[in-house]
């Protein structure tokens, strides 16, 4: 069973950095298009970026184009997100999740597994 776990929020002033980390574990890493989406209090989860297994691709949401790196580690398990230039409106909770697709995805259905998340607070 595929488990992930993410780590690296906080509390950050605005136009600050903070680089989140998605561990993953039970499955062969090398093979998951990873993806991290963002959730604010009273707001729909929404895409922010997407890296895939073949070649690594990578897409972002308008928002973060820019400012946000994805990026991955095949040989440590592990997903990063790379934020910097935080704005109040990127405060969330952050979620990422591994789908078997071969390219990255936008769609949260097309994910299948997901993280517990990790808040980041950006301060004005």
């Amino acid at each position: 069973q595929v488990q992930l776990v993410e780590s690296g929020g906080g509390l950050v002033q605005a136009g600050g950095s903070l680089r989140l980390s998605c561990a993953h574990s039970g499955g062969t890493f090398i093979r998951y298009t990873m993806g991290w989406f963002r959730q604010a209090p009273g707001k729909e989860r929404q895409f922010v970026a997407a890296i895939s297994w073949i070649g690594g691709r990578t897409d972002y949401a308008d928002s973060v184009k820019g400012r946000f790196t994805i990026s991955r580690d095949n040989v440590k398990n592990t997903a990063y997100l790379q934020m910097n230039s935080l704005k109040p409106e990127d405060a969330a909770v952050y979620f990422c999740a591994a789908d078997g697709g071969i390219m990255p995805a936008r769609q949260e259905k097309s994910y299948h597994y997901w993280g517990q998340g990790t808040q980041v607070t950006v301060s004005s």
